[in-house]
């Protein structure tokens, strides 16, 4: 499902992860996101924007406003509304994992970034279960009667797994990322890419800047 409204209120270590990334990349100028709300979590409203000369969103819900951004109703997937290299920065927060085709929306946030544009990306992805104390586990399990060999395969298919956030259907859910995809695909071809894993299950926080020079407008 291309962009639409969140299902949940943002994790304020996310938002605080935002902005932290706008500030430190000195962001503004014009801004879209991709999946805005008119609430106080949206990345619109990352206090490191305040300064921005123009703050707009997309969404499939109907066009609304907030205290200094407009929202559009419009599908991620066909950036019409925009003409190529329009903004200065383009964030998206755990919207691409509901986006069937989200490749296309990936390809309309670089024909609407300005060259040297700034383009965050957030997705909920997967990675080992580094929290649980598996090798101890695995030694004292075999000892236990009964249940302990059983328990033991049991810990060994864990460790082989990952840990990832739980299915939330809005109206689908069809995605997780690893690091690795979010380097080599939705950063693709983009310069100076960075990432920032944060919370368990893990997501994944993603920058770059796009390839050239950002001319004056």
């Amino acid at each position: 499902m291309p962009a639409t409204s969140r299902p949940e209120a943002m994790h304020p270590a996310i938002f605080d992860a935002f902005d932290a990334i706008c500030r430190q990349e000195k962001a503004g100028g014009r801004v879209l996101e991709i999946g805005a709300v008119p609430t106080s979590d949206t990345l619109l409203a990352l206090p490191s924007l305040a300064g921005a000369s123009r703050k707009i969103g997309v969404n499939l819900a109907p066009a609304s406003r907030g205290p200094d951004f407009e929202i559009i109703e419009t599908d991620a997937n066909a950036l019409t509304p925009f003409e190529d290299d329009s903004f200065d920065l383009v964030l998206s927060n755990s919207m691409l994992e509901h986006d069937r085709r989200f490749w296309l929306t990936l390809a309309e946030i670089r024909r609407v970034a300005r060259p040297g544009a700034l383009i965050a990306i957030g997705v909920p992805g997967y990675a080992d279960m580094r929290r649980l104390p598996f090798p101890r586990l695995r030694r004292f399990v075999p000892h236990l009667p009964v249940v302990g060999r059983s328990l033991h395969r049991h810990i060994g298919a864990l460790q082989a797994g990952t840990s990832t956030l739980g299915r939330h259907d809005f109206p689908g859910d069809y995605y997780r990322f690893s690091e690795q995809a979010m380097r080599e695909v939705l950063l693709a071809d983009l310069e100076r890419p960075a990432v920032r894993r944060l919370l368990d299950p893990p997501r994944f926080l993603g920058w770059a800047r796009m390839p050239g020079t950002k001319t004056a407008r």
